[in-house]
């Protein structure tokens, strides 16, 4: 199954008097490129949160967000960070003396300036990974929830472009089938208008109608597309990051088309390789969320 590159997962526990919360979001990336906004006292756990989460997801841009309520009175841990406000303070009465300003130093004032006021350091990791670990699973299984119904939505889009361009394929195919003889017929009529005797050298003609079947032939670019169509429907039912091997493959279905363009000398193939390059710009566009 494909899964889209964009989410949105939500994780929510409570243990010892704490609430774990965990929002994690992802858009479409070229590789993996993890972010984490957590509380400070809990950073020594930010490398374990990325490896935990990069093993679920292979690529992408994730936004991970963690946030710990104390929701109980026993688990109120906060202090003051008594040597970190004495130089706020010295800091703030040099500026007074050094630019004459008034002295309105005040508690109020040294509470909102940055970790003053923090939690206690932890001392047990366990006592905070394994709660946070849980509300990770439930934030990751949300998550990769919403990016399969995404990926499933996807699926059925390309799907329905691939047999609209497989069935233009046919058409060019047929179209073709009859442009040998068009273009012979066109050439013989040429050369009586311009041959008064009406005599008309067929050897002549055979070359021509050769060099152009040579030059026009369609048949290996026609083969060559039909089975990136029957590759590309195949790959979609594979399990684990594809959106790669699917970029390449359109990518080729693309070349074959353009190629298919040049060649022809029919304005009713020209018409209908128009569009199925806008279907397969349609499906490259798709395939740039897939993970």
């Amino acid at each position: 199954m494909i899964k889209s590159m964009t989410g949105y997962g939500r994780g929510k526990l409570e243990s010892d008097g704490r609430e774990f919360i965990v929002e994690i979001k992802s858009i479409n990336h070229r590789y993996n490129d993890t972010s984490i906004k957590m509380p400070r006292y809990l950073s020594f756990l930010e490398d374990k949160v990325r490896q935990y989460v990069t093993k679920s997801i292979s690529r992408g841009k994730i936004e991970v967000y963690i946030s710990v309520n104390n929701i109980s009175a026993e688990s109120k841990n906060v202090v003051i960070d008594k040597e970190l406000a004495g130089e706020y303070v010295n800091a703030m009465r040099d500026m007074i003396v050094l630019y004459g300003l008034k002295d309105d130093i005040s508690a109020s004032a040294l509470m909102r300036l940055p970790d003053i006021i923090r939690n206690k350091d932890v001392d047990d990791e366990e006592e905070y990974w394994e709660p946070l670990k849980n509300a990770l699973d439930i934030a990751l299984t949300n998550l990769e929830e919403a990016r399969e119904n995404e990926g499933a939505r996807l699926k059925a889009d390309i799907l329905e472009r691939l047999g609209t361009i497989s069935k233009y394929v046919d058409t060019v195919k047929e179209k073709s089938a009859g442009l040998l003889e068009e273009y012979r017929n066109k050439l013989t009529n040429r050369v009586n208008e311009l041959n008064a005797n009406n005599i008309v050298d067929e050897n002549r003609i055979g070359i021509e109608v050769v060099l152009f079947a040579d030059k026009s032939s369609i048949c290996e670019e026609v083969t060559r597309l039909k089975s990136h169509i029957a590759s590309l429907e195949k790959m979609l039912d594979v399990d684990g990051p594809i959106g790669k091997k699917i970029d390449f493959l359109v990518q080729e279905m693309n070349r074959e088309t353009n190629t298919i363009g040049s060649k022809a000398n029919s304005v009713g193939i020209t018409n209908y390789v128009v569009e199925m390059k806008n279907e397969i710009e349609n499906i490259r566009e798709q395939v740039q969320n897939i993970e």
